[in-house]
């Protein structure tokens, strides 16, 4: 079969023949249709310090994926919950179940977690082999909406941690794709006020675009003192943290009213400053760091908005290319110009 594999120590990756997976007896193999691309694989093309302490190449890259089931292990056909032919996609962690966290609730956190298209074997391919028990049917979510259902879900999984989102003040920061999908589940769970802040004018069109009332641009913008205007002085009920930037950061504690809640789903890739006495703890704010998705509550919550129509994150996907075009998938994102990119897996 077709695949995108990190060969080597290197920048880069390529389209190359290798052997198609096999059943294990409790796997499925799913026919790829379409696989999302992210930040984390700019990582791997990129060969930056994180891919090369994670990554051990050869490896299959591509961890956001949708297709149809085309074979069925053993156990995993004896459970009569998958059938050959269905739509699905998949959480792209797959855990031990035995540590800790999994047996607390929290395989979202899991110890021993192994990342499809890191760890694993992953999605740009024909084809891929999952465990059944990761894999979910999208009974009518259209399959290139599936694609993307890893990164919804970290959306989800930040709006919607705390308390109701409904009739709150709501302001995202970093507009990136996972942060417009942000802004469309804070709308869709009934925010009063959702704000949306980016550096990137293409970024906040997509977030008006998704249903952000405002959005702001930092270089001419006081994102701070904007926020506290439109909540009558009080600041932003939720803030949600998406850049992973300093700057963000501080913005973020600022713009949180006292007793508000900041979630943080963007990765610092450097040490940040904080006055904890002052941005925090005096204020009495609530902070909660995101991990990839709860197993799995996200993944219902987000099937609800989805097939309710509630939500339709189609307005984010802006580029589409065939497996073979990785490297202008790439090259969109790394310009800056770009929501979701989407690859079209077509199959003889």
């Amino acid at each position: 079969m077709r695949a995108v594999v990190k060969r080597g120590a290197e920048p880069g990756m390529d389209v190359h023949d290798v052997p198609a997976p096999v059943c294990g007896p409790s796997d499925v193999i799913i026919k790829v249709h379409f696989a999302g691309v992210c930040g984390t694989d700019l990582h791997i093309w990129e060969w930056d310090s994180w891919a090369s302490a994670r990554l051990r190449p050869p490896v299959i890259v591509g961890h956001e994926f949708a297709g149809e089931i085309v074979e069925l292990g053993r156990e995993a056909a004896a459970a009569g919950l998958l059938a050959i032919g269905d739509a699905v996609t998949a959480e792209g962690h797959i855990v031990c179940g035995h540590c800790l966290q999994c047996r607390l609730g929290a395989a979202h956190l899991c110890r021993r977690t192994q990342i499809i298209g890191v760890d694993r074997d992953g999605a740009f391919a024909d084809f891929i082999a999952m465990p059944a028990s990761n894999v979910m049917k999208l009974d009518g979510i259209p399959c290139e909406i599936g694609a993307i259902m890893d990164p919804i879900g970290n959306a989800v999984h930040t709006v919607l941690e705390g308390e109701s989102v409904s009739g709150s003040s709501v302001l995202v920061l970093g507009c990136g794709p996972i942060g417009c999908f942000a802004v469309g589940v804070a709308r869709a769970a009934g925010a009063s006020l959702v704000v949306a802040s980016d550096f990137n004018e293409r970024r906040l069109a997509l977030a008006r675009a998704m249903g952000a009332q405002l959005t702001l641009n930092p270089e001419r913008d006081d994102v701070v003192a904007r926020v506290r205007e439109l909540t009558s002085g009080d600041g932003a009920d939720l803030v949600c943290e998406m850049s992973g930037h300093p700057s963000g950061h501080a913005q973020a504690f600022a713009a949180a009213r006292l007793g508000g809640r900041v979630n943080l789903l963007g990765t610092p890739s450097r040490t940040t400053e904080v006055d904890f006495a002052r941005e925090v703890i005096f204020k009495g704010l609530t902070l909660y760091g995101v991990t990839g998705r709860k197993m799995y509550q996200t993944w219902h919550q987000m099937r609800r908005f989805l097939k309710a129509g509630q939500f339709d994150p189609r307005p984010v996907i802006t580029h589409r290319f065939p497996l073979e075009g990785i490297g202008d998938a790439i090259r969109v994102i790394k310009e800056g110009q770009a929501g979701k990119v989407i690859l079209e897996v077509a199959h003889d």
